[in-house]
């Protein structure tokens, strides 16, 4: 329900989250596919995307895919998850972090996030291995652009002989102590999704430094075609290649990859700035280490303005209160004067289809925490929520992050999150 506490003007044309921004050479590419006549999964534009992105990461291969999602299929297919076997995951992510786990006859278990940077907590999942001694595949993502807590979490794996598959499809172009991500796993994951902030309209690419690996990818992608003189199969395969209609796209979009970094980086700071005098903070990165890529920027309110709020499963409500306000509250109030903004990834552990699933917290087994802290507000040693993915999903928002937004609508935004607080 929206009660109202400031007029403004409803933005038109609509401000998006995070829409595509095209700048011309885009198009130059696509003609050049549809020249030619390649424009299937073969052709020039994929080839030298594979190119560019590998320099740009710092990897010796790179296969192009259909989608982020297809690429982490293809990674939990290479790290040999067998049906059964249990997979640590993040928690606080999109749900194509975790299901190639289950395309596989794998079972997450989620690791619960640290608020440092959002992304998983190592303590944690250091917790999680003395719980679930088997497990050798970690699912790491970098959530809205944020690089996690690298270091600590490879030596985790390391001290427990478990490899990290990276989810960098949100995190293109951000770095952890001057490296890329998507270089830090032994399988490496980035996406080209419509609202990423170098897109295709589609497709993803695995990352490795190995090259019987891409090539292993390149065969299950083109449904594991064998090198005989007809169609022979003898394994599993997939349609996941890339387009070369689709790499003309990526490949006119990734030379401006540093500019939208630079734009998204503007919008972070200006909102932070808008916002200091409120009860508010951004979503955090480690200053010394991190440079994020500034995908999406996000809102946590202090626990002490939050106003009342319930929400359930596709439904939310809140009591507005002076001085107080609420995720669900602003971002009604911004879809009524047409401003697209989004909660927060509603946390894996706590999604009807992944709800028998494990769910680890710091300090052990996080199932019975979650549903006290839900109803008590129960605390940990350290006074914070036993599940931290679930405090910062109920006090979360995105914020509209789109590149091609005017410092005068974003301003304007500002007032009308401003606003719901009074």
């Amino acid at each position: 329900m929206f009660t109202g506490k400031r007029k403004f003007k409803k933005f038109e044309p609509k401000i998006w989250l995070s829409s595509p921004t095209m700048h011309g050479l885009e198009i130059e590419y696509i003609k050049v596919a549809y020249k030619t006549n390649w424009m299937s999964t073969v052709g020039a534009n994929i080839n030298e995307i594979e190119k560019m992105l590998c320099n740009k990461i710092g990897c010796k291969y790179a296969v192009a895919l259909s989608a982020g999602t297809a690429s982490l299929h293809m990674a939990v297919k290479l790290a040999g998850v067998k049906f059964g076997q249990k997979v640590f995951s993040s928690d606080l992510t999109f749900d194509a972090t975790a299901n190639p786990i289950v395309y596989e006859g794998g079972v997450p278990i989620f690791i619960d996030t640290e608020y440092d940077t959002w992304n998983m907590d190592p303590v944690a999942l250091e917790k999680a291995f003395e719980i679930y001694k088997d497990v050798k595949v970690v699912v790491v993502a970098h959530l809205y652009g944020t690089p996690g807590k690298i270091d600590e979490i490879i030596a985790v794996c390391e001290k427990h002989h478990a490899m990290i598959i990276e989810d960098a499809a949100e995190s293109l172009g951000a770095t952890y102590k001057g490296r890329q991500t998507g270089a830090f796993g032994l399988y490496n994951c980035i996406s080209f999704n419509g609202n990423k902030i170098i897109t295709g309209s589609a497709g993803g690419m695995l990352l490795t430094d190995n090259k019987e690996v891409a090539d292993k990818v390149r065969k299950w992608a083109t449904q594991s075609r064998e090198n005989a003189p007809w169609y022979q199969h003898e394994e599993l395969g997939y349609n996941y290649r890339m387009s070369n209609v689709i790499a003309g796209v990526v490949r006119g979009q990734i030379p401006y990859l540093e500019e939208h970094i630079a734009q998204k980086r503007a919008i972070y700071e200006r909102y932070k700035d808008g916002f200091k005098d409120l009860p508010v903070t951004m979503n955090p990165y480690d200053v010394k280490n991190s440079k994020p890529n500034f995908w999406l920027s996000c809102l946590l309110i202090n626990k002490e303005a939050m106003c009342k709020q319930v929400r359930g499963e596709q439904e939310a409500l809140y009591i507005s209160e002076q001085g107080k306000s609420c995720p669900t509250e602003i971002l009604e109030t911004l879809a009524k004067y047409n401003v697209e903004g989004r909660p927060i990834w509603k946390p894996m552990h706590m999604q009807p289809i992944y709800r028998m699933n494990g769910f680890v917290t710091r300090e052990g087994n996080g199932r019975a925490k979650t549903n006290a802290y839900i109803a008590d507000g129960v605390v940990g040693q350290d006074g914070k929520p036993l599940d931290i993915s679930m405090d910062i999903f109920q006090r979360g928002l995105c914020l509209p992050s789109d590149n091609k937004m005017t410092v005068e609508q974003q301003d304007r935004i500002i007032e009308v999150i401003r606003s719901c607080f009074e």
